[in-house]
C-alpha cells in the first residue's frame, strides 16, 4: 500500500497549494499592501489590516449595504448585483430595500448602476471609477479594507486627500465626515461593514462554495482508494 500512501500524500500536497494559492490571492498577493515613505524619508512596507469578513453576520453585511448605496454608489458602479438579491441574502423586507436602497434606480430588480457618462467622470476625476462588483476578488478584502483606513489630508492634492496604500489615488476621502464624526473603533467597524458587503457582492456564495469544498475534497480523498485499487487491478497481468 505504500504507493497508495504516496498518491495520498501527493493529492494532499496540492490540495494544500492550491489553498495556499487562493489564500494568497485573497490577502492581494500576499505581498502587504504596498510601501509609503515616513517623515524622515525613509521607505516602509505597510502590512494590510485584516478585514473582518462574516457573511453570517446579516447586521453587518445591511449596515455595508446602507454604506455602499450612501457613500459610493453616487459614483461607483456594481454592474454584477441586483437589488433584489441585496434583499433576498441579507434579508432585508423589499419594500426597506425601495424606500432606503434605490438611490440609483426605481426597480428593485435592477442593477446599481448610477447611469453617469464614464467621460465625464473621467473629467472629474482624472479616470472613471471602477466598477466595484468585483473588488475585493481582484484586489484582496484585506487591500481593500487597508485602502480605506489609509487616506490622510493632503493639501498638495485636488481632493484635499492622499492615501498611504494607493499614492495619488484619484478618489477623493468619500468618508472624512464621517471619520470626524465617529471614534476610530466606530469607524474602523463601519469600514468593516462596508468592505464586508463588497466581499458578498463580489462572491456571495462563497461560504457555501467552501462549505461543499471541504466535502469536495473528503470525498476525492475517499474516491482515490477504490480508483487506485481499481487500477492496479487492471494493470497486474500488464508488466
Amino acid at each position: 500500500m505504500s504507493a497508495l500512501t504516496k498518491s495520498l500524500t501527493g493529492f494532499g500536497f496540492g490540495v494544500a497549494l492550491t489553498l495556499a494559492a487562493t489564500t494568497s490571492a485573497q490577502a492581494a498577493g500576499g505581498e502587504g499592501c504596498g510601501t509609503f515613505t515616513n517623515a524622515d524619508g525613509v521607505e516602509e512596507h505597510l502590512a494590510c489590516s485584516t478585514a473582518p469578513i462574516d457573511f453570517a453576520n446579516k447586521g453587518s453585511l445591511q449596515r455595508g449595504a446602507t454604506m455602499f448605496m450612501n457613500y459610493c454608489a453616487g459614483c461607483h458602479t456594481a454592474k454584477y448585483v441586483r437589488h433584489s438579491r441585496i434583499a433576498q441574502d441579507l434579508e432585508i423586507p423589499p419594500e426597506l430595500v425601495e424606500k432606503y436602497l434605490l438611490v440609483t434606480s426605481d426597480q428593485i430588480g435592477d442593477q446599481i448602476d448610477n447611469g453617469i457618462d464614464p467621460e465625464i467622470q473621467a473629467s472629474w476625476f482624472g479616470a472613471p471609477p471602477p466598477d466595484l462588483s468585483l473588488e475585493t476578488r481582484l484586489r484582496g478584502d484585506d487591500w481593500v479594507y487597508t485602502y480605506l483606513l489609509s487616506f490622510y489630508e493632503d493639501p498638495s492634492r485636488p481632493w484635499g486627500a492622499n492615501n498611504l496604500v494607493l499614492h495619488n489615488a484619484a478618489m477623493p476621502h468619500v468618508l472624512m465626515n464621517l471619520q470626524n464624526q465617529l471614534g476610530e473603533e466606530e469607524y474602523r467597524s463601519r469600514v468593516g461593514d462596508l468592505v464586508n458587503f463588497m466581499a458578498w457582492m463580489a462572491e456571495p456564495v462563497r461560504e457555501d462554495r467552501q462549505r461543499y469544498g471541504f466535502f469536495v475534497i473528503i470525498f476525492l480523498l475517499i474516491l482515490l482508494i477504490p480508483v487506485y485499487l481499481l487500477n492496479k487491478e487492471f494493470w497486474k497481468d500488464v508488466k
